[in-house]
């Protein structure tokens, strides 16, 4: 892999890269309150991928777009690379998503009018990076994704696959210190799903990201360095036999 993708050892150690404390989030339902979540803990390091399972309504988005600063919680504090966010102003709450996160969604949310590479440059330019510069981190990106042959295609001319390739490579363009995912391959077909999935993964290892990744699937959860879902609000961890 290019200098420009990866990190090496020596640049990246084990230090904790989210923190989640003490988070809680209420709903209200009219004269009632959903507690979505009760004092979630969570710590996430450099390099370690993270499974976020559970069933649908549980709170997982929830989580997600908390500790990926979309959404505040109604108590506790999210920290990114030693630097809490609660309290930071929607200014610097933005300057931070664009900096050190990186999020890729169930579906793709390409921009239809561009190409594969235009997708993942702008958020590079839009990050103060030169159009040169943004256009070859953008290629090694795709190439690393098997989509070096289709960086000039726009979307419409891609396959579901490859769209969600070219997500991933949108989320990874501005060297973000961690990763959100959120049913990356819910859309796919299970061959393509395990394709992409597989080179998530790999981008993933080879960048030393913390990445906590939501997903319906036991299998790929199996995968991950650890499993942890909500119950009853509560972030609670499990074992890869628990999981079915």
């Amino acid at each position: 892999m290019s200098d420009l993708i990866k990190t090496t050892a020596e640049q990246r150690s084990r230090n904790v890269v989210l923190r989640l404390e003490k988070i809680d989030r209420i709903f209200n339902q009219g004269p009632d309150q959903l507690e979505i979540l009760k004092s979630v803990d969570l710590e996430i390091h450099q390099g370690e991928i993270v499974a976020l399972v559970g069933p649908s309504g549980a709170g997982k988005s929830t989580l997600l777009q908390i500790a990926g600063l979309l959404e505040k919680p109604d108590g506790g504090l999210v920290s990114i690379g030693g630097k809490r966010s609660t309290d930071l102003s929607d200014l610097a709450r933005t300057e931070m998503r664009r900096n050190h996160i990186g999020f890729v969604y169930q579906y793709h949310h390409l921009l239809p009018e561009f190409s594969a590479l235009e997708n993942v440059v702008m958020p590079q330019m839009i990050n103060g990076l030169k159009q040169p510069e943004a256009e070859e981190r953008g290629l090694e990106l795709l190439r690393c994704l098997g989509l070096e042959k289709r960086a000039d295609h726009r979307p419409a001319r891609l396959s579901g696959g490859e769209q969600q390739r070219v997500a991933i490579a949108r989320a990874l363009a501005n060297v973000p210190d961690v990763l959100f995912a959120d049913e990356p391959t819910g859309n796919l077909d299970p061959h393509t799903a395990d394709t992409v999935f597989g080179m998530l993964m790999a981008l993933v290892r080879e960048t030393g990201l913390a990445s906590l990744i939501a997903t319906h699937n036991p299998e790929l959860a199996r995968q991950m360095d650890r499993v942890v879902t909500l119950r009853d609000g509560h972030l609670i961890e499990l074992d890869r036999a628990e999981l079915s």
